[in-house]
C-alpha cells in the first residue's frame, strides 16, 4: 500500500469518527431540546412552586397519574443527559434543579437521596473550578442547607474561590465575611478589597457598602462623604430587590442634606423611598406610611396611602409598622379601613413580639381594658412589666398605680399609641 492509499483510508477513517461525534452531538441537542419542551409543558406550581409539593398527594385523584410519571421521566432523562455531556453548565443547572425540586418533595427519604446526588455532583464541579457551582454550593452551606445551621466556616473558601473566577457575587459574599467575621477572622482591609472587586463588576450591594464605609469612614477608610455619596448613586442606579439599600440611604441623605456635597430635596427623598418600597425595602415603605400619616416631606395627609405604605412594611415584620397598622385599625379610616378591635390587637402583638417598647405598653393597656379577646389584669401587669423593662416609662408609672389618661390615637398627647 503506497502513501496515498495510506493517507486516503485515514482521511476517511478520520471522516467517519467526526460524522460519528457530529450524530451523537445531534441526538443530544435533540434530547435536551425534548427535555425543555417536557419542562415547558408542566405548570410551575405543579414542579418548583413555593406553595405546593412537586409531588403533594393530589397526585392520587384521577387524572394526576400521567402528570407525575411524566415528571419522574423527566427528571432521568434530565439526569442521562448530564451524565452524557461533559458540559459543565447543564450538569451545574441538573443540580440546582435536583435541589429546587427537592425541597418540594414530601417523601424524606426522596428528599434525602436527591439532595445527596445533587450535592455530589456540586462538590465535583466545584471541586474542577467551576465558578457557579463554588458559589451555589457556598449559598447551600450559609443557608443550613446542608446541615440545617449555618456554616459559614466552608461557605467562606467556596466564595473565595469562585471570587478569583470572577463571579461578582462570590466577591461580595467574600467582603461580608471579612467584613462580619463569618468563617474567618475580621479583615477590614481585605472586606474593602473584596467590596471593590464586587463594585468594579457593579454588584449594587458592594457599591451600597462601599458608599457607607466611605460616607461614615468605616472599616479602616478616612471619612468621605463625596466619594461615599458617589457609590450610593452608582448603588442606587443598580438597586435589585435584594439589594434596594442605597435608595434607602440617598433619601435619608436627601432629608437632612450634606453641606456642598447633598442637596436637602424632601421631593426627591420621597422619590427615592418609593422607588425601594417598589423593590419590598420595609423601612422605606415604613417612612412613606408616616409621611402620608402626618404630611411629611411635602406629602399631603393621605390616610389611603398612609395605611398603603404600613401594610407593605408590617407584612414584612417591620415592628413600627406594624404598631402603626395597630393605631390605624384602633380608629378606622372612613370609606379606607373599618374600625377593629380585633384587628388593632393582632398588630400590635406583632409588634411587641419584636419587643417594641411602645407595642409592650399597648398590649398592657388593650388587655388591661379589654381590647381585643380578652380583659386580664394579671395578664396585662405582665406586659406592663415587659414595656417597663425596655424602657416605656409610662408602664413604669403604671405598675406605680397610677392610672391610664387614655385620649385619641390621632391626638398629639396621646399616651397610648
Amino acid at each position: 500500500m503506497n502513501m496515498d492509499d495510506q493517507q486516503q483510508q485515514q482521511y476517511e477513517y478520520d471522516q467517519q469518527l467526526y460524522q460519528q461525534e457530529q450524530y451523537e452531538q445531534a441526538q443530544l441537542w435533540q434530547q435536551q431540546q425534548a427535555l425543555q419542551q417536557q419542562l415547558q409543558q408542566f405548570p410551575q406550581e405543579d414542579m418548583l412552586g413555593q406553595d405546593q409539593s412537586v409531588l403533594s398527594h393530589d397526585h392520587l385523584k384521577p387524572g394526576h397519574k400521567a402528570t407525575l410519571l411524566s415528571y419522574t421521566q423527566t427528571l432521568e432523562l434530565y439526569r442521562q443527559n448530564a451524565k452524557k455531556t461533559n458540559d459543565p453548565e447543564l450538569q451545574f443547572e441538573f443540580a440546582a434543579f435536583m435541589i429546587d425540586a427537592g425541597k418540594q418533595l414530601e417523601d424524606p427519604q426522596t428528599r434525602a437521596e436527591l439532595f445527596d446526588e445533587a450535592l455530589k455532583l456540586l462538590r465535583k464541579l466545584a471541586t474542577n473550578g467551576h465558578a457557579e457551582s463554588q458559589y451555589y454550593l457556598a449559598e447551600c452551606f450559609a443557608s443550613g442547607f446542608a446541615k440545617g445551621k449555618p456554616d459559614f466556616d466552608k461557605a467562606f473558601p467556596l466564595w473565595v474561590q469562585a471570587s478569583k473566577h470572577g463571579h461578582p457575587d462570590a466577591a461580595y459574599r467574600t467582603g461580608r465575611c471579612y467584613d462580619e467575621g463569618l468563617g474567618t477572622r475580621k479583615d477590614n482591609a481585605r472586606a474593602v478589597q473584596f467590596y471593590r472587586k464586587a463594585a468594579s463588576a457593579n454588584h449594587p450591594g458592594a457599591m451600597w457598602r462601599l458608599g457607607v464605609v466611605t460616607l461614615y469612614g468605616e472599616l479602616g477608610l478616612s471619612a468621605s462623604p463625596r466619594d461615599g455619596v458617589k457609590w450610593l448613586k452608582r448603588a442606587a442606579q443598580a438597586a435589585t430587590p435584594e439589594f434596594p439599600f442605597a435608595l434607602y440611604e440617598l433619601a435619608q441623605l436627601h432629608e437632612r442634606g450634606i453641606e456642598n456635597i447633598v442637596f436637602v430635596d424632601p421631593e426627591y427623598s420621597v422619590s427615592l423611598y418609593s422607588q425601594a418600597a417598589e423593590l419590598g425595602h420595609a423601612a422605606s415603605a415604613f417612612r412613606l406610611g408616616e409621611c402620608w400619616e402626618y404630611g411629611k416631606l411635602g406629602c399631603k395627609q393621605d390616610p389611603r396611602l398612609s395605611i398603603h405604605y404600613y401594610t407593605l412594611a408590617a407584612q414584612q415584620e417591620h415592628p413600627e409598622a406594624c404598631f402603626a397598622l395597630a393605631a390605624w385599625y384602633l380608629v378606622g379610616a372612613v370609606g379606607i379601613l373599618p374600625q377593629s378591635d380585633d384587628e388593632a390587637y393582632i398588630w400590635a402583638r406583632r409588634a411587641a413580639d419584636k419587643d417594641l417598647a411602645k407595642a409592650l405598653y399597648a398590649m398592657g393597656y388593650f388587655t388591661e381594658v379589654g381590647i381585643g379577646p380578652r380583659k386580664d389584669m394579671e395578664e396585662a401587669i405582665e406586659w406592663y412589666k415587659k414595656a417597663s423593662a425596655a424602657g416605656d416609662t409610662r408602664a413604669t408609672q403604671r405598675l406605680k398605680g397610677v392610672p391610664v389618661d387614655a385620649k385619641d390615637k390621632r391626638d398629639e398627647k396621646c399616651t397610648i399609641m
